[in-house]
Formats: structure tokens, sequence, C-alpha cells
């Protein structure tokens, strides 16, 4: 039997409970939204670098990639290319929005199964795309699903999740998406060989995590909080029980209850989220989906074959090493899995921010020197770039990458918890749109300075991990105003005048 757990930070209230198995395999099945954003995330950059899928949908782009004397650089550089990769991120900015509401009227669990919904339809027409209004449709539908799930899944896994378990449970939903990464390459890979057609099977692969996802959220149960907050407390009381373990379990009821009454006050959460004292929770959630995508790691798994390429591996070389950085973005990520509910969010930030540092600037230093407009780079230094980029992202893996999700959807109190989140996944929406629709052309006018961009950034966002970012560790999710802002050094300014202000 599982061990019994508490909450037992000083000051705070105390939580009976137990990792149960009902716990662990419903944020599994639920992180399987995940799934779904890592496949097309890996998918797409391999999809982009294959013969047969220029040469239908990008012929341009094509003759420019077998040109000998093209830039290095420019090879790829084409709008609309871009547009087949960033159109995703603006239907699921837009779709967000809809999934907040959805999330609050009708339950995290059917917001999820409408984001499996709308991500099979999208590979259907993908897979059968005969041109590009076809290809980018579906594109569109995959956004929606992205968007849904990405609201749903970290919400739905941080209100069921005991506080002491939370972190890494929520960190399944980046563990999946990596994994969805993983299976990307390999069967970018592989379907690299099936010569006219290959790109069909790829891109046809995304109905596969949707399909988990659909079947798997019809036995899962809906969150407490959840249940609760639509007016069906006992059944809230009794999924409480069921996915605690315990028999006891009034004292997270009646946390839930408070919490739920103060919401129902909030009439217009987004309105409420403008408030003077929603304005520490609303800055941080937002400002690190800002900073997520200026680590320039999108840049790696979106691109990772055509950078590859760029850099003078041959076709098969490059979708295999794009393989290799998606199992050490798999590996890395457990460790975040194990450490962050024991070392804590900030420490990961922080040493994560060196390490990619030191690697961006290596890389980008070692392209500035070897890799000119019209050359192919030495294979020495070809392969020291792919091992600072597997550095790179090994760092990003266990940090930025799944604290990125998990901070956002555990700071929030109930009143604008699900407006709060949207605001996070919209920002990460639009910002993960403005660097894939951007890096082509930043590659091609940069060039290594990219990298140096990129570096600056991480500078930036170390320095806000150590003087402004809370520490979250441990803390049950609807006592962090009293347990965290209020006490920080900073945002603790912002709650002086609370009572005047409401």
């Amino acid at each position: 039997m599982p061990a019994q757990i508490m909450s037992l930070e000083k000051g705070g209230t105390e939580f009976p409970a137990k990792l149960t198995k009902q716990v662990f395999v419903c944020s599994i099945i639920a992180a399987f939204g995940g799934l779904m954003f890592g496949y097309d995330i890996g998918i797409s950059g391999g999809v982009t670098s294959m013969d047969d899928f220029l040469l239908k949908f990008f012929p341009t782009v094509y003759v420019k990639k077998h040109n000998a004397k093209e830039d290095n650089y420019c090879k790829y550089d084409s709008q609309y290319l871009q547009l087949f990769t960033s159109s995703l991120y603006l239907a699921a900015i837009v779709s967000s929005y809809f999934a907040s509401l959805s999330c609050k009227k009708l339950g995290r669990k059917p917001t999820m199964q409408l984001a499996s919904l709308f991500f099979f339809i999208g590979a259907i027409f993908n897979v059968s795309a005969v041109n590009l209004p076809m290809l980018i449709v579906g594109r569109i539908c995959l956004g929606v699903g992205v968007g849904f799930g990405n609201q749903a899944v970290p919400l739905f896994i941080s209100e069921i999740a005991p506080a002491q378990y939370r972190g890494g449970l929520n960190i399944c939903f980046q563990l999946l998406i990596t994994i969805g990464i993983l299976f990307a390459g390999v069967v970018n890979y592989f379907t690299s060989h099936l010569h006219a057609w290959g790109w069909r099977v790829s891109l046809g692969g995304a109905a596969i995590p949707a399909i988990f996802l659909g079947l798997g959220s019809l036995i899962i149960v809906e969150t407490p909080t959840s249940l609760i907050e639509r007016d069906r407390k006992e059944e809230g009381m009794e999924t409480l029980r069921k996915i605690r373990g315990v028999s006891d379990v009034s004292k997270e009821y009646e946390e839930i209850i408070h919490a739920t009454e103060l919401a129902k006050q909030i009439k217009h959460p987004f309105r409420n989220l403008m408030k003077r004292s929603s304005r520490p929770q609303l800055v941080c959630g937002t400002i690190l989906q800002v900073f997520q995508q200026f680590t320039g790691i999108n840049v790696i798994m979106f691109y990772a074959p055509v950078l590859f390429q760029t850099m003078g591996f041959e076709g098969d070389a490059s979708l295999l090493s794009a393989v290799v950085t998606g199992g050490v973005n798999v590996l890395c990520t457990l460790v975040a899995n194990f450490c962050v509910d024991r070392l804590g969010r900030k420490i990961l930030l922080i040493e994560a921010a060196v390490q990619m540092l030191i690697a961006q600037s290596v890389m980008g230093g070692i392209l500035a020197a070897h890799l000119k407009a019209t050359n192919t780079m030495p294979s020495t230094y070809a392969t020291l770039v792919l091992v600072l980029i597997c550095i790179f992202v090994g760092g990003f893996a266990w940090s930025w990458g799944p604290l990125g999700w998990l901070i956002p959807s555990e700071i929030y109190p109930l009143e604008t918890r699900t407006a709060g989140f949207f605001f996070a996944v919209s920002t990460n929406m639009v910002f993960t749109f403005i660097i894939a629709q951007a890096f082509l052309t930043m590659l091609c006018h940069l060039r290594s300075g990219t990298f140096f961009f990129f570096a600056v950034w991480i500078v930036i966002m170390g320095a806000y991990a150590i003087f402004l970012l809370p520490e979250t560790k441990g803390v049950p999710i609807d006592e962090m105003n009293e347990r965290v802002w209020k006490k920080h050094w900073f945002w603790k300014r912002f709650y002086s005048d609370e009572k005047a202000s409401c």
C-alpha cells in the first residue's frame, strides 16, 4: 500500500492523502494530451525536410534546397513553409480562450475529449491533403486540439494530484510531449524512405495519440474541484475520497468549498484577473511562457532535421540526429519527474539557465567560425554541435520545459484559475507562433547570430528565476496566495491594499 502523506509545511493545512493508483492512471491518461502536442512538434520539422513533401506543396523550396550555390542559411527561407508549421499555433491561440470557458462550464474531462476529437479530424485532413489549403485546414484543426488539450490537461493534473506529488505528476504532461517528439522523429526516419507517400504516414500518425486520449478520457474521473465548482458537491466528495484513498477528506473538501464560494462571487474572472492583487500570478504565469519559447528550444524541435541539413548532415543523418536529441529530451524530462518535488522549482530553472547559456554560446561560436554561406561544416564540428544541442535540450527538459507548464497551473486561486491559465496557454502559443514563423528567416539574415540572440534571453530568464520567481514546492494549490505570494519579498506589496481594491 502507498504510504499516507500530508502537506506538512509550516503554517499550512494538513490534507491526508495517498498516491493512489487512480490518481496515477488518470494523470498518465490525461498526459496523452502532451503526446499529441509533442508528436506534432516533432513531425513537422521532419516532414518539411522530405523531398516528396516539398515537391508537392513547396516546389520553390525544393529547388532552393538542391541548388548547390544556395546560401546554407537560406535554403528553407519560405514564409509559406513556416506557415505550415506555425498555423497550428494561431488556431491554438484562439481556441485556448474557448477551452478556458469549456473547462469552467463543462469540466476538465469533456474539454480533453474535445481536444482529442479536433486533433483526430486534423490528422485526417493532413493525411489526405491534395493541396496547400487542405493541408493548412488540417493544421488549424490540430491547433484547436492543442489549444483545448494544453488548457485542460495541466489544470486537471494539478487539481487531482496531492500537493506532495503535484510537480512530478504534472510533469507527466511534459514527459509525454518529449515522448511524442521522439516518436515523431523515429516515424520520420523510417517514412523518409517511403517515397511519394511517406509524409502522409508521418502526418497521419497524429491520429494515434488523439485516439489514446479520446478513449482514455472515458475512464478517468473529473476533478473534485470542477465537480464542486459546478454544484455537484456529493459527487465531488465521493471522487475526492476515491482519488485520495482515505475516508476523511473533510479538511480538503472544506478548502475546495471555500475556494469555490469565493470563485462564485467573481462574475467576471477575466476582469478580476486585471486587479492589482492578481498581478503577481498573471505576470509570472505569462512571462514563463515567453521565456520558455525564447530559450530557442522549438527552433531545435521544429526544425531539427532542417537545421542539421544546413550544417551538412545528409538527409538520413539529419533525421537520425533529430531522434538522438528527442531521446535526450525524454530521458532528461524523467530527471524533472523525480527531482522537482524534492529539489524544488527554482534550483532546476537556475541551473538549467547556466547550462543552456553555455551550450547556446558555444554553438553560435562554432557556426560563426566554421559554417559559411556555401561550404559544408567539417564533420568534427558538426558532431560537436550535435553534442552541444543535446546538452542544451537536456537542460531545457528538466527545467524550463516542464516547469513552464507546471508553475502556471498551480499558482492561481480558483476564482481566476481557468482565466489565468488561458493567458498562460495563449501566450505560449503566441510566442511559439512567432518563433516558428520567424526562425528560418532569422537564420537566413542573422546566421549564427540567431543562437546569440537566444543566449541573451537565457541570461534574462535566469535572472528572473533568481530574484522574482517564488518557490511553490509542496504548497497546496488553494493556499498559494497566503503561503507564497503574500510572503514573497517583492510580490507581497501587491496585497498591501487588497481590502481597499476589492
